[in-house]
């Protein structure tokens, strides 16, 4: 059984898209369920300003999209990187046992696009929790 919230972000997905000059870009998928997730971000200063998403997928992958990209915007690159899949089922209420590995896909796909875009800067992705603050 799907929470309200899950059904909310299912049936009135948030963000659906792709930024068309995006500053980071990540591909991810599933080959056990089929799901894929495309996630694309814009950063200006340091900050996600916008996070948009297109995803082949079941109703909890479609609804993991849609949070995680409303959880990312305004945060920092640090911030961003600490959204765990735990943080991104617990923003939708939860999941189901079986749906828990659509919210890997949605923070997988986070951090994928997030490492895209420090990569095109010459930077890399911090080893630790307390380096991704000086990001």
């Amino acid at each position: 059984m799907y929470t309200e919230k899950v059904m909310d972000h299912f049936t009135h997905p948030r963000n659906v898209g792709e930024i068309e000059d995006a500053d980071g870009v990540a591909m991810v998928g599933n080959p056990i369920c089929g799901d894929v997730m495309k996630i694309t971000i814009k950063v200006e200063e340091g900050k996600i300003v916008d996070a948009k998403f297109k995803t082949f997928g079941c109703g909890a992958a479609i609804a993991v999209s849609s949070m995680v990209t409303d959880l990312v915007k305004g945060k920092t690159l640090g911030e961003a990187l600490e959204i765990s899949n735990k943080a991104v089922a617990d923003a939708l209420g939860g999941l189901p046992p079986k749906k828990m590995h659509c919210s890997n896909l949605g923070a997988d796909a986070l951090r994928k696009a997030i490492e895209d875009y420090l990569q095109k800067q010459g930077k890399e992705l911090p080893d630790t929790e307390a380096g991704s603050e000086a990001l």
